[in-house]
C-alpha cells in the first residue's frame, strides 16, 4: 500500500509564488487570507438601518423618561417650566419616531407596490416573506411605542393629579378669608354706625386702617390673577393630556391596521401558492386531455379505414 505524502505546503508556495508573479505583494495576500477566515459582515438594507435608528430613538426616549421621571412627578424638585421643558421634550422625541415609522410603513407599501405584477398578483414568493417580515417590525416598533407613551401619559396624569390636590386647599383658604373679610367688614360699618361721635376714631388711625384695606384688596387682586393663571394651565394640561391620548390611541390603531395587512399579506401569499397548484394541475389535465383526444382520433381514424379496406 503506497504511503499518502501531505501537499499541503506544496500547494501554498505553489499558490504564494504565482500571487507574487502576478504583482501582489504579502500585505495584500495577508489581507486575502484573513478574508478568508474572517468574513465582512454583510451590509445591511436601507430598511433595516432605519428600522434600527428608530429602535434607537425609542430606547433613548425611554431612558429620558426614566432619567426625568422624579423631576417630572415631584412638585418641590423643579419648577413648573422645567417640567414643561421636558414634557416638551418627550413630545417632540414621540413626535419623531412616530415620522420615523411612516417613513418605514411608506416604504414597504412602495415595494409591495412595486412588486406586484401582471394583474396585481405577487411574482416572487420569497420576496412576499420579506415585505411580511417587514410589516411585523413595523408592527413592533409601533407597539414599544404606543407602550412608551403610555407610561408617559400615566406620569401626565400624576402631575395632573399633584397639581389639582395642591390647589383645591388654597381655594377653599382664599373663600374662607374673603368670607371672614367680608364678616369683619360689615362688623366695623356696623359698629362705625352705632358709635356716638365722641368715639369715632382719631385720622392717623383712619389712615392705617384705609392702608390695610388697600393692602388687602391688592392681595386679594393677585390672588384671583393667580387662580386664574392655574386654571388656564391645568386647562392647557387637560388638553395636552387628551391630545397625547389620542395620538396613542391612533398609533395602537395604527399598529392593529398593520398586523391586519400582515395577516392579510401571509394569507395573500397563501392563495397565491394554491394558486399556482391549481394552475399546474389544469395544464397536466389539459395535457393529457390532448392526449386523450389525439388517440381517440387516431383509433377511430384507423379504425375507418379497416372497414373500408374490409369491405
Amino acid at each position: 500500500m503506497a504511503k499518502i505524502r501531505d501537499r499541503t505546503e506544496d500547494f501554498k508556495d505553489a499558490v504564494r509564488h504565482t500571487a507574487v508573479s502576478l504583482g501582489y505583494n504579502e500585505a495584500k495576500l495577508a489581507a486575502i487570507m484573513a478574508s478568508f477566515i474572517i468574513h465582512k459582515p454583510r451590509q445591511r438594507s436601507p430598511f433595516t438601518k432605519a428600522a434600527l435608528k428608530t429602535l434607537e430613538s425609542i430606547g433613548a426616549l425611554e431612558q429620558f423618561m426614566l432619567k426625568h421621571r422624579k423631576d417630572y412627578v415631584d412638585l418641590h424638585r423643579t419648577t413648573e417650566q422645567e417640567r414643561d421643558s421636558i414634557e416638551q421634550e418627550v413630545t417632540a422625541f414621540i413626535k419623531a419616531c412616530k415620522e420615523q415609522i411612516d417613513i418605514l410603513k411608506d416604504s414597504i407599501n412602495n415595494e409591495e407596490a412595486s412588486t406586484k405584477g401582471w394583474l396585481g398578483i405577487k411574482a416572487d414568493t420569497s420576496n412576499a416573506d420579506t415585505i411580511a417580515h417587514k410589516h411585523g417590525v413595523v408592527l413592533i416598533l409601533s407597539e414599544k411605542l404606543h407602550s412608551v407613551t403610555a407610561r408617559f401619559d400615566q406620569l401626565r396624569a400624576i402631575r395632573f393629579q399633584d397639581a389639582i390636590n395642591k390647589r383645591i386647599p388654597r381655594r377653599k383658604v382664599n373663600r374662607a378669608a374673603n368670607k371672614n373679610t367680608s364678616s369683619v367688614d360689615s362688623s366695623k360699618t356696623n359698629n362705625l354706625e352705632f358709635k356716638e361721635p365722641d368715639e369715632i376714631q382719631p385720622e392717623p388711625l383712619r389712615v392705617q386702617q384705609q392702608l390695610l384695606d388697600d393692602e388687602t384688596r391688592a392681595l386679594q387682586v393677585e390672588l384671583t390673577s393667580l387662580l386664574d393663571a392655574v386654571q388656564e394651565t391645568e386647562t392647557k394640561m387637560v388638553e395636552m393630556s387628551a391630545l397625547n391620548h389620542l395620538m396613542s390611541t391612533h398609533v395602537l390603531q395604527q399598529a392593529q391596521q398593520i398586523e391586519l395587512l400582515y395577516e392579510q399579506a401571509v394569507e395573500a401569499t397563501k392563495n397565491v401558492e394554491l394558486g399556482n397548484k391549481e394552475l399546474s394541475r389544469a395544464v397536466q389535465r389539459n395535457s393529457s386531455s390532448r392526449t386523450f383526444l389525439l388517440l381517440f382520433l387516431f383509433v377511430l381514424t384507423f379504425s375507418i379505414l379497416f372497414l373500408d379496406w374490409y369491405s
